[in-house]
Order: C-alpha cells, then sequence, then structure tokens
C-alpha cells in the first residue's frame, strides 16, 4: 500500500513537471505578451498624452513667435516655412502658389503657425517612455534641437539631433518633395548600457476652431482612414465626446480645411492606437489627431526607427491619387469630401479636368462636360420630351375629364388610367429626366463647390471664380448703379447676379414648353418654382449655375426639334 502511495506520489510529481514544462513552453509566452500588449497599450493611452501636454501659452503676434527660436527653412516651388529647432516641430507653413482672393497681390494662404500663436496649428514627431523606464530626460517641446543643414529642400534633407546625456541619442531626418509631402524618420540610439521601450507617435494639434459655415455638404474637422474605414468628426461633435479612439495598421489622420489638409500617414506594416481628441487649455479650443506606434525595444547597443509621412497643403485630387500609389497611403484621395456620390463625382472631377487640359478653361471645359452629361441622358430625355410633348396635347381632354369628374374622385382617376393605357402614354415618363438628373447635379455641385481645382478659376466676362457665386447682382443694375445691397433682407438673397437670372428664365420657358399641371395648387407652385430656384441658386458656384443654365438651353433646343418632328411623323 506505501510503495503504492510512494508510486503515485512520483507519478503525480513527474506529472506535475511534464505540465509545468508544457504551460512554459506553450502557454506562458503568449500570455507574458499579451501582458506586455496590455501594458503597451496602457502605456500608449497615458504615457503620450503626458508627453505631448499643452505648453503654458502667452499669445504673440506670429512674425514675432518664428523669429523667437533658432530655425531650420523649407522651400520648394509650392511652399515655404520652417521646423522650429526647440521642439523639433513642424510649425510655420505658407502655400506660395494659392493665395486668399482672386487677387494676385493678395495674401499667400498661411497653413501652419507656431503653438504660441492665436491660432496655433503644428505638427510633431516624438517618442514617449513609461515614467519608470525613462533613462534620462526624453525630448518634448523645450527640447532644443542640433540640425545638420540650415535649410530643407527636395535636394537637401535634414537632421535634427538631440543627445539626453544618459546614453540615448534621438534622431528626426526630414526630407521633401516638389510639392507638399514631407517624409519623417525617427531614429533612436541606445548606448546606455541597457534597454529601453520607446513610443514614436506623430500628432498634429490646432488651437481655436477656424470660421466654418457647417455645410451638410462639406465636412471640415478631424478626420482619417483607419482599418480602411474613412473616418469623419466634426469639431463641434468632437468638443462634446472630448476623445474617439481607434486601432489600425498603417492608415491615415489629419485635419481638413474645405481646400487644405494637414495630415500624417503611418507605414502600412505599422500597428497605430489612434485617436481624435479635444481639449481646454487656458479656456482655448485645443482639437488634436494623433496615432502612437506600437512600442520599439531598444536594446544596449542597438537602435529603432520608424517612418511617417506629413502632408500640409491643397488637396489637389491627382496629387492625393499620386501619393496613394506611390507611399500606399490607403484612400487618401477620401480628404476630398466628394459626398455619397463618389463613384460618381469623382469620375465627372476626373472627365472635367481631362477637357480643361484640351480646352484651357474651366468654363468652356463645363459647356462640353454639359453637351456630354445631355448626350449620355439623350434616349432618356428624348423619350420623356416626347411624353411631355403629347401631354400637352391631351391637355385640353383632361381638364374636360377633370370638371366632368370634379365631384368623384375615385372615378376620375380611373378614368385618368384608362385614357392614359389608351393614349399610350406614362405620365410619370415625363419626369424620368428630372429623376436621373438629380445625382448628376449633386454630383456636379460637389465638384464645383469643394475641389480646389476649380477655386480661382475664371470665365469669360465678370466670372473671375466660378467656385464662388456670380458677383453681379439685379439689384444695383449689375453695377451701373455705384451702390452694394445688403447679401439678404428677410432671409432673401439680394446678390441676384445675371447668370441666375439667366438661369432662372430658362428655367421658366422650359416649363412653359411642358403642360401646365391640372391641380390648380399644383400650377401655383410650379409656375413658383423658377423664380424660388433663381433666389436659391444666387448663392451658389457660378460654374454650377451655367451648367444647369447650359442644360436648360439644351433641354429647351431638345424640346423644340421634337415639337417640328411630332407633326410630320403624325402627318405620314
Amino acid at each position: 500500500m506505501q510503495m503504492n502511495e510512494q508510486r503515485n506520489l512520483v507519478l503525480a510529481i513527474i506529472l506535475s513537471a511534464v505540465i509545468l514544462g508544457v504551460f512554459e513552453l506553450f502557454f506562458k509566452p503568449g500570455i507574458v505578451a499579451q501582458q506586455k500588449a496590455y501594458v503597451a497599450a496602457a502605456v500608449n493611452k497615458q504615457v503620450v498624452e503626458q508627453q505631448q501636454k499643452p505648453m503654458a501659452r502667452t499669445v504673440i503676434a506670429r512674425a514675432d513667435a518664428i523669429a523667437a527660436n533658432r530655425r531650420v527653412m523649407i522651400e520648394n516651388e509650392h511652399v515655404k516655412g520652417s521646423i522650429n529647432l526647440t521642439g523639433g516641430r513642424i510649425d510655420d507653413m505658407t502655400l506660395s502658389t494659392y493665395r486668399e482672393t482672386v487677387d494676385p497681390n493678395s495674401p499667400q494662404i498661411i497653413l501652419l503657425s507656431p503653438e504660441n500663436t492665436e491660432n496655433g496649428y503644428f505638427a510633431d514627431f516624438g517618442w514617449a517612455v513609461d515614467e519608470a523606464a525613462k533613462i534620462g530626460p526624453i525630448p518634448d517641446a523645450n527640447t532644443v534641437w542640433t540640425a545638420d543643414a540650415k535649410t530643407l529642400t527636395p535636394l537637401q534633407p535634414v537632421t535634427l539631433r538631440y543627445d539626453n546625456g544618459a546614453g540615448l541619442v534621438f534622431e528626426k531626418t526630414f526630407r521633401i518633395d516638389d510639392h507638399y509631402m514631407i517624409t519623417v524618420e525617427q531614429n533612436v540610439v541606445n548606448q546606455s548600457g541597457k534597454s529601453v521601450d520607446v513610443h514614436p507617435y506623430a500628432s498634429i494639434a490646432r488651437y481655436n476652431r477656424p470660421h466654418t459655415k457647417d455645410f451638410f455638404v462639406l465636412h471640415e474637422g478631424l478626420l482619417g482612414v483607419v482599418g480602411d474605414v474613412l473616418e469623419e468628426v466634426r469639431y463641434k461633435d468632437i468638443e462634446e465626446k472630448k476623445k474617439v479612439e481607434f486601432e489600425s495598421t498603417g492608415g491615415w489622420l489629419g485635419i481638413t480645411d474645405k481646400y487644405w489638409l494637414v495630415a500624417v500617414a503611418a507605414d502600412n506594416a505599422q500597428k497605430i492606437n489612434a485617436r481624435f481628441a479635444h481639449t481646454r487649455p487656458q479656456n482655448t479650443d485645443r482639437y488634436q489627431t494623433d496615432y502612437t506606434v506600437a512600442a520599439q525595444t531598444v536594446a544596449n547597443g542597438g537602435h529603432a526607427n520608424v517612418t511617417h509621412h506629413f502632408f500640409a497643403g491643397a488637396k489637389e485630387v491627382k496629387l492625393l491619387d499620386a501619393y496613394e500609389k506611390q507611399l500606399g497611403i490607403p484612400r487618401f484621395d477620401l480628404a476630398v469630401d466628394f459626398g455619397w456620390y463618389y463613384f460618381l463625382t469623382k469620375p465627372l472631377f476626373l472627365l472635367l479636368h481631362f477637357l480643361v487640359g484640351f480646352l484651357g478653361n474651366f468654363g468652356l471645359a463645363i459647356l462640353v462636360l454639359t453637351i456630354i452629361v445631355k448626350g449620355v441622358m439623350f434616349p432618356v430625355a428624348n423619350k420623356s420630351y416626347r411624353t411631355m410633348n403629347k401631354l400637352k396635347e391631351l391637355q385640353p381632354q383632361l381638364l374636360a375629364m377633370r370638371d366632368q369628374y370634379k365631384d368623384d374622385p375615385m372615378r376620375m382617376q380611373k378614368e385618368l388610367a384608362g385614357f392614359y393605357q389608351k393614349q399610350k402614354v406614362n405620365p410619370l415618363s415625363g419626369c424620368l429626366t428630372m429623376f436621373i438628373q438629380i445625382p448628376v447635379f449633386f454630383s456636379l455641385y460637389k465638384v464645383f463647390f469643394v475641389t480646389i481645382e476649380m477655386r480661382h478659376q475664371p470665365f469669360f466676362g465678370w466670372i473671375h471664380d466660378l467656385s464662388a457665386p456670380d458677383p453681379t447682382t439685379v439689384f444695383n443694375l449689375f453695377g451701373m448703379i455705384d451702390w452694394m445691397p445688403p447679401a439678404y433682407f428677410l432671409f432673401i438673397p439680394l446678390h441676384v447676379g445675371a447668370w441666375p437670372i439667366l438661369m432662372g428664365f430658362t428655367m421658366w420657358l422650359q416649363m412653359r414648353m411642358n403642360p401646365a399641371p391640372t391641380d390648380p395648387a399644383q400650377k401655383i407652385v410650379f409656375s413658383v418654382f423658377p423664380y424660388l430656384f433663381t433666389f436659391m441658386l444666387a448663392s451658389f458656384p457660378a460654374g454650377l449655375v451655367i451648367y444647369w443654365s447650359w442644360s436648360n438651353i439644351l433641354g429647351i433646343l431638345q424640346q423644340w426639334a421634337i415639337r417640328r418632328h411630332e407633326p410630320k411623323t403624325a402627318a405620314k
């Protein structure tokens, strides 16, 4: 009995040893890795926020803020600016080829400004380290860097260097292309005698909400593509939520205006923790978008590096497409708010841009694009106009039937259905063209309203900017009277230019060629439409009004041709 117990004890010890060995070999590494990942995630959320705490701001003039610190200049054909050697931030950027108005002498577009200016707007690339694992000071907003060159150009990269005196050397290497993209490579060299975990991050911060009109058709605020999904958060929404977090492999994040974008993009192989955030330091709104790369362990005698892409410039569609292909930035063209009809809006834009290459003028390209759209819709429009023409011929009979059965609506509907069937006409087909054109109209509205390629593009005569409303107004006789009325009077726009009036007239003429509704109430509503649309489109981009006016004229010509052709067909 005793021998059996001893044998069982020995077997139990051996079995326990085997189980412990299997656990150590197969299960413990996974658990340890999971614990490390959990700790790393906690560090990402806590340490990085500590590292990027806003500094105390004493707001000064932009020129004074730039002159206060030594800087590395940034120059190429499209931008000029500088990198602040205190903090190593990109906080000064002006777009050389874009101006605030159509006046060629108006100020250039200022995109980025130092943190201690009224509208501070800047990018930062740094490292975070858990407080307990720090080896000497970690570079922050007050760190003074040394540079190996005075100017960053497409032919001259610049490396910033900081030695923390405890064995860690931090480097940031900047490379700029011929447009708006800066590649930033962060590097850490460890000679401290022990390993250290570092968390590289990239961030964009902006003080004060810019003036936006909160158009439902245009997103301005924080956005990005993480997990291959477009995420958009408006300024007022992030003010309520305070923080929105994401996890992704690769992706990009930024802050967008109507025409301008500031964004950071991670390498597609990097796992990142990304977020949008809002704080109120010193009672000032501060919007931030950032991501943290998974922790990198830098062994003693080793180094670790990570690469980011930083975009600060105009949202030129073809350039964004090129960056998507060359750098692998996923769906970068979604920085342009093409809207729900993306599948239609972008092809229309590309077609318009193609036509400009031949014609040299966006206004002429709009006219040719309208002809192409009309040509594609010709069969449907032709059927619709034929139906409308036939309904106009049948209108006396329809009115007679309406009067005959006005006291019996059910009988009236039955008789009308039978009459339409007998005449082989479908009254709904007359509206088919209008319904089909609605997506096209909204897509073109997006093209004219949100793409920078349309900005400040002239047409003939008084139209100097196709993306802006017609500058003339009927209320001063189109400039003959030296007086400019207010923009609105009791919510009624008073800047009603020549093109909106032409659009309204062509709409009225086209409706006159169609059969009037038999219902008196509908007749009144339809008769008001041309005047309503004239005032409504007065504030729309001139390019869109030109498109609609020209489309109406082509429609009128098509209807007139059908009317001339139909009697001949009937005679035959």
